[in-house]
């Protein structure tokens, strides 16, 4: 954890330096949100933008560093750590690089949003597929229905199919960077295919082991 602790505190150091350097460059409102075809259509004020993300990471920083220490099955999480400590620092570079292409835009520099996106999204999701190799039974990580935290094996089983289909969707998000105008429409589709079909395999595995 020290040397995940230790770059997690240089990116925040970065994420702060890079703000306030830019901050006085930056036009009063900012783009925040661009369309399905990469044109803007959000704006935010920049001080609120500038803290927002900052203060984000310092947040999500502190929750994952509680959670394993509040989880009733706390005992679990030492035989995934490594892996949920990667998983930690991926977040919040995954909110860096959003940062650094939130403050690039709005100086100027143009490129296709979503094309740039992409590729962070699926190593994210690809990274969720190793995850779920490797993540044991608790409240807090993983695909967590009532039916898989009432059985060990039916937790195996899901996080099992799991891990194949959320590798599937990083393999499967990165090509659609062939397709930028329908690229959000077919990621978000993937969310909820596989959060939905988990869901159902983790119902019917428990009814089959319960013999309901």
């Amino acid at each position: 954890m020290k040397r995940v602790g230790a770059i997690l505190l240089i990116i925040l150091l970065l994420e702060v330096i890079l703000g306030f350097y830019t901050y006085p460059k930056l036009p009063d409102k900012v783009v925040t949100h661009w369309n399905n075809q990469g044109q803007p259509n959000g704006y935010t004020p920049k001080v609120w933008a500038f803290f927002w993300m900052i203060s984000l990471s310092c947040g999500l920083i502190l929750l994952f560093m509680l959670i394993p220490k509040i989880d009733p099955l706390k005992r679990n999480f030492k035989k995934f750590r490594e892996a949920y400590n990667d998983f930690v620092l991926l977040i919040i570079l995954f909110l860096f690089y959003i940062y650094t292409l939130l403050i690039l835009w709005n100086l100027n520099v143009k490129f296709p949003m979503i094309q740039m996106l992409i590729p962070i999204y699926s190593l994210l999701f690809y990274y969720s597929g190793i995850l779920m190799e490797k993540v044991k039974r608790n409240w807090f990580v993983g695909i967590r229905t009532p039916w898989t935290l009432s059985s060990e094996q039916v937790w195996e089983k899901t996080h099992k199919l799991g891990s194949r289909l959320f590798k599937l969707a990083g393999v499967v998000a990165l090509s659609t960077t062939f397709f930028p105008k329908y690229s959000l429409f077919l990621i978000m589709t993937l969310i909820i295919f596989v959060t939905l079909y988990t869901v159902f395999y983790s119902y019917f595995e428990y009814k089959k082991e319960k013999g309901i």
